[in-house]
């Protein structure tokens, strides 16, 4: 099979990208227009394989799309591309706009186009997986029912409406021009190779470098964490087992508040790196509550049973993938401790 992924260079894509390699026979046409939450670095184990090629395109681009189409056999598109940073999107909504869903609506014109040249055999096997997040469907109160495949959208920030508003389109092609989408929407993910602007590697790296750690309001906003390769093997699983022109939740079941993480954080910290800076006791010291974020969600929380009865689950538990992550964030900024 031979899988187009958008935004491979991001940091969900490239653990997609690593695991499809390490574990199937599949190829990958990569493409990115490698923003600045690009990382070259994330790919370096499997650039030189048979079955990796990368081009810069931008998904905007209806041009350079036409053209990659037009020459290349494509049976699977794996679409990730996208703005993902709520504080980005309230500073700057029109770069949320313009990729999640301009650049989404782009990429299902040029894909349908696509779709409706190929023959029977290559229609039944061609799918368009879209990567979602559980930020559609709003905030959860303390005891409400963790979101399910039906649980309405109620996105909050530009980042979510505009997720919603992909989600929406996707669905619609599917509808409207027999497209076969399914469609996956995720819980927070976290490991290796993520952008330091994501609370889990900004907490570890202002730790290690004895700046303070800013958290939101009080903190106690809970989301329901995802280890990155454990979603990266979801993925596959849908791609796999999915059924056309439905939807999975894909969460770790680790509900924890950020402050929680953090907490968590700097004890993992203060038992690595026992020379701290003389003036820290313990790296939970640099803790600073800064004012909350505009339209700041309460909680998160996925039931993953959908995706469980196709025999998917989560390996790592919240404590053993936070550990691995950050002694891969000591150990890649061990020039510095």
């Amino acid at each position: 099979m031979n899988i187009l992924v958008t935004g491979g260079y991001g940091f969900i894509g490239s653990n997609l990208i690593k695991e499809i390699i390490r574990t199937t026979s599949h190829s990958v046409l990569n493409i990115d227009c490698l923003t600045y939450a690009s990382n070259l670095e994330s790919l370096e184990e499997v650039e030189n394989s048979s079955r990796y090629t990368f081009k810069k395109l931008d998904i905007c681009d209806e041009h350079g799309l036409t053209e990659l189409f037009d020459s290349n056999n494509i049976d699977c598109i794996m679409h990730l591309a996208a703005e993902s940073h709520v504080d980005n999107s309230i500073e700057n909504p029109s770069a949320f706009i313009n990729t999640n869903i301009l650049g989404t609506y782009n990429l299902l014109q040029i894909a349908t186009k696509y779709f409706n040249t190929i023959d029977k055999v290559n229609k039944d096997r061609f799918r368009f997986i879209h990567i979602s997040t559980d930020e559609v469907f709003g905030s959860l109160g303390i005891n409400d029912d963790k979101f399910n495949e039906d649980t309405a959208y109620d996105p909050s920030s530009p980042y979510s409406a505009s997720k919603a508003s992909s989600d929406h389109l996707v669905r619609a092609w599917g509808r409207t021009y027999n497209f076969p989408f399914i469609i996956s929407n995720c819980s927070n993910n976290y490991g290796p190779f993520q952008n330091d602007e994501k609370l889990i590697p900004q907490t570890i790296h202002n730790a290690i470098n004895a700046k303070n750690i800013p958290i939101y309001g009080d903190g106690k906003q809970i989301r329901d964490w995802l280890f990155v390769q454990d979603h990266a093997k979801a993925l596959l699983k849908i791609l796999k087992d999915g059924v056309v022109g439905e939807s999975y939740n894909v969460g770790g079941s680790n509900e924890k508040t950020n402050l929680e993480v953090v907490n968590t954080i700097c004890h993992i910290l203060d038992a690595l790196i026992p020379n701290k800076p003389i003036e820290i006791k313990s790296f939970a010291d640099l803790i600073t509550h800064v004012q909350d974020r505009p339209g700041h969600d309460y909680r998160y929380a996925i039931n993953s049973s959908k995706l469980n009865n196709l025999g998917w689950y989560a390996d790592e538990s919240f404590e053993s993938g936070i550990l691995k992550t950050v002694n891969w964030y000591i150990d890649k900024n061990s020039r510095i401790l």
